[in-house]
């Protein structure tokens, strides 16, 4: 068995039969038919920043480091083909370097470029599908690579097609970014709708999302989280309603199908739990909606304290949260809503 503590954000205890890092697509399918052969379950993982292990795994995880950015243009539009093992905040500075705009509301994101489209990762009102032209993916039980188009990966809030369809024996090997050269800052959240449209820049947009998220958010190194647990609650337009008399000023942001996204961090904070710990889990000082390990903290612990904020936030708000992090039990993801209910 090998420890999995360096290889992924929350750093539990946890240990799998074999880990390997992956450089080259060859390397990936003979690894992957190996484990085939000897009925072995497989993981992939990128950076390891949205997973919390319940138990040992019982099988090989595989690491993606496939490396590379290719970039090409035309008139209108810059295209970027990179690789799915790059570090997502990598790319992000990368780009901006180019001075190539689009991708800096979503500095600081932890993770690799190929868990994005796996999350449709999203920040400060620009989400990955926003900026995705395709994603190349391998199909491992027939040996092929196929591409899909932005339509192809059934992109929702947090979710695509590789949580389902592409779930198990796919990997995405790369994704293509088309970004605009005729840039348009988004200004919809939070401190960046303080910014005046026609005088800012990228660069300034980068900085300020940066200084936001550094502020609130835990340095891993310092205390074993894996970034925002929970995802932000949508709720009918009659909830909502009967909630704002009730709570005048909850942060809301109305949906193009008539329903109201919540914000997670904000009702977890209206139950005052900031600093909550159960064994060495605990709910973040300053952001609600992270829970942390503070240095000795079991799968357990912060199961029982994700569990704990849920039923808080339900009996106030009649509102239950779902988590954002991906939970990997024995032989592989397990459904993380039913293991907190």
């Amino acid at each position: 068995m090998q420890s999995l503590k360096p290889f992924h954000t929350f750093a539990v205890p946890a240990q799998a039969k074999n880990i390997v890092e992956i450089t080259a697509l060859e390397q990936l399918q003979q690894v992957w038919d190996g484990c085939r052969q000897e009925n072995q379950p497989v993981l992939f993982l990128g950076q390891g920043s949205n997973v919390l292990f319940l138990k040992d795994f019982a099988g090989t995880v595989l690491i993606n480091r496939l490396m590379g950015i290719e970039h090409n243009e035309d008139e209108q539009f810059h295209y970027l083909h990179v690789n799915g093992g790059e570090n997502w905040h990598n790319l992000v500075e990368w780009s901006l370097s180019q001075s190539i705009g689009g991708l800096e509301n979503l500095a600081l994101i932890p993770g690799c470029a190929g868990s994005a489209p796996v999350q449709n990762i999203g920040a400060y009102g620009v989400e990955f599908k926003d900026v995705c032209d395709y994603v190349d993916v391998l199909d491992l039980n027939q040996g092929k690579q196929f591409r899909l188009t932005n339509a192809e990966c059934e992109f929702g809030y947090r979710e695509s097609v590789f949580k389902h369809k592409y779930a198990q024996g796919f990997i995405v090997t790369a994704v293509g970014l088309k970004l605009a050269k005729a840039w348009q800052p988004v200004l919809k959240y939070g401190t960046l709708a303080n910014f005046d449209k026609s005088a800012v820049g990228f660069q300034q947009i980068f900085d300020e999302v940066c200084a936001v998220r550094r502020a609130k958010l835990p340095d891993p190194k310092e205390f074993g989280n894996a970034g925002s647990f929970f995802k932000n609650p949508v709720i009918s337009a009659g909830h909502f309603a009967l909630l704002q008399q009730e709570y005048p000023n909850i942060p809301n942001f109305p949906q193009d199908d008539g329903s109201v996204k919540l914000a997670a961090g904000w009702l977890i904070d209206q139950c005052q739990l900031k600093g909550y710990q159960i064994g060495g889990a605990a709910v973040h000082q300053n952001q609600a909606l992270v829970l942390v390990n503070k240095g000795d903290a079991t799968a357990s612990d912060i199961v029982e304290l994700a569990h704990h904020v849920r039923q808080s936030v339900a009996a106030k708000f009649d509102v239950y949260l779902s988590p954002e992090v991906r939970f990997i039990g024995e032989l592989g993801e397990v459904n993380a809503e039913q293991a907190i209910s």
